[in-house]
């Protein structure tokens, strides 16, 4: 029993025998108000308190309306109680005690012109949220999920497109956030694919439509290249940086010349050194590698030296268009550790795209369908100090269809050989089918991958 439920039992039987009794009073106007706010039901289903019959409020001997009074100040003050306490199902009551943190990312949101154009409507209104019908459930159930936005959100006004100058409409933002995200990455190789204004419109859009987004990567004023991004979750504090290695050479606006966080040497080392000293955890999300390359490349190894040393603990890539390799980075084997500076770190090389729908043609397009969702569970040793606790790769795939709807992602598990003969990325690459996609996870992944 609730100790609310037992603070009105006693009130009950308090009034009980004080000789209390119930008479009817046609007091008008007055009766309904009384009882609505000295009788009221409390929602949630914990208790209910119900008036006389027909809503009348109660005559009280004179002995008693001290007593009365008190316990009506008692009910009024167990009723806030419950009501600003309300009842939470068991699972987000669990989700929310938990110690752990649970991190999810997929990869490359790439909006190529085929993809914008199934998700239009014949009176021309955009929405996306059927590409993520299917991988959804598991975006929402984890306590921070990511995305790398690889296409700036500027809006309707500057013209919706696809490669090589992307822009996506706001309604692209709106299926981020129905599907559970929490976190969006915006510095990529195609931030400033419509200047100066894509960035202010997309900065905005985000700002003032859904300012409980966290974005990284994007800065719409000066002062915010300064700033670090750190989330709480379950007390646990997470840096979460991104970075791009350019901007296929496009220039800066000269009044905005840090409008995106760039892969700077500089730059990085004072940030991490800032998130060492700062937060409990740290994520690096760098826009980086070579496209199309199954493997890593030299700038990769350079830079997974540089964060490493700086003391991140996560590192999860963007760009590269196919999944690379995941690797962990162990320093000695006594399990893993934070790292405070050359120590344990977990790389992810790249998540490979989410969704597209490349126009090339030829041999390993298909690659380009399949793509990763890191999952990352955080936790706090004996010591207080955050560490990885367990973490996986499980593969999606990327569904074309030039149908309205349809193209959307599958996690690969789900997916069969019947989907993969309707999808049209065969008509690019007549190599791809359910196996071929099993046999490049294996091929990159080994055997460890769900």
């Amino acid at each position: 029993m609730s100790k609310h439920l037992k603070v009105l039992i006693s009130i009950i039987c308090i009034l009980a025998l004080s000789g209390c009794s119930f008479q009817a009073s046609n007091a008008p106007g007055e009766s309904d108000e009384r009882a609505a706010a000295e009788m009221t039901s409390v929602n949630d289903g914990s208790v209910k308190v119900a008036s006389d019959a027909g809503g009348q409020t109660a005559d009280i001997p004179g002995n008693s309306v001290a007593s009365a009074q008190a316990a009506s100040v008692e009910v009024a003050s167990a009723e806030a109680s419950l009501a600003s306490s309300p009842k939470e199902d068991s699972a987000t009551l669990q989700k929310e005690q938990s110690s752990d943190v649970t991190l999810l990312m997929v990869g490359d949101i790439l909006l190529h012109e085929p993809v914008q154009r199934v998700a239009k409507d014949a009176e021309g209104n955009y929405n996306y949220d059927f590409i993520f019908e299917h991988v959804k459930p598991k975006m929402q159930a984890a306590d921070v999920a990511i995305v790398n936005q690889e296409v700036i959100i500027g809006g309707k006004e500057l013209g919706v497109s696809g490669y090589p100058m992307f822009n996506a409409p706001y309604e692209a933002g709106d299926a981020l956030v129905e599907a559970g995200v929490d976190v969006v990455c915006h510095a990529t190789n195609h931030s400033l694919d419509m200047g100066k204004k894509g960035i202010i419109n997309c900065y905005e859009f985000w700002k003032q439509r859904y300012p409980q987004i966290k974005v990284v990567g994007l800065n719409g004023f000066e002062y915010e290249y300064e700033n670090i991004d750190i989330i709480e979750k379950n007390g646990i504090k997470i840096a979460i940086l991104n970075y791009s290695y350019g901007t296929n050479g496009i220039a800066f606006p000269k009044d905005m010349p840090h409008a995106v966080d760039m892969l700077e040497k500089d730059k990085v080392e004072k940030d991490l050194k800032y998130t060492e000293e700062n937060a409990d955890f740290t994520l690096v999300i760098p826009h980086w590698g070579t496209e199309y390359n199954l493997g890593t490349d030299a700038y990769q190894e350079y830079w997974t030296g540089i964060f490493r040393e700086g003391g991140a603990d996560l590192v999860i890539g963007a760009h590269p268009h196919v999944i690379e390799p995941v690797e962990m980075l162990e320093d000695e084997n006594t399990g893993i550790t934070n790292n405070h500076g050359g120590g344990d770190m977990l790389v992810y090389y790249s998540l490979g795209n989410f969704v597209s729908w490349t126009s090339s043609t030829g041999k390993g397009v298909s690659n380009r369908s399949v793509g990763g969702m890191a999952k990352v569970t955080i936790t706090k040793n004996a010591s207080g100090e955050a560490v990885i606790k367990d973490h996986e790769v499980e593969a999606v795939v990327c569904h074309e269809s030039s149908k309205e709807h349809g193209v959307t992602v599958y996690p690969l598990s789900e997916y069969s050989e019947d989907l993969a003969k309707e999808n049209e990325i065969k008509l690019q690459d007549s190599s791809f089918t359910m196996q071929y996609c099993v046999d490049l996870c294996d091929k990159v992944w080994g055997h460890d991958w769900k």
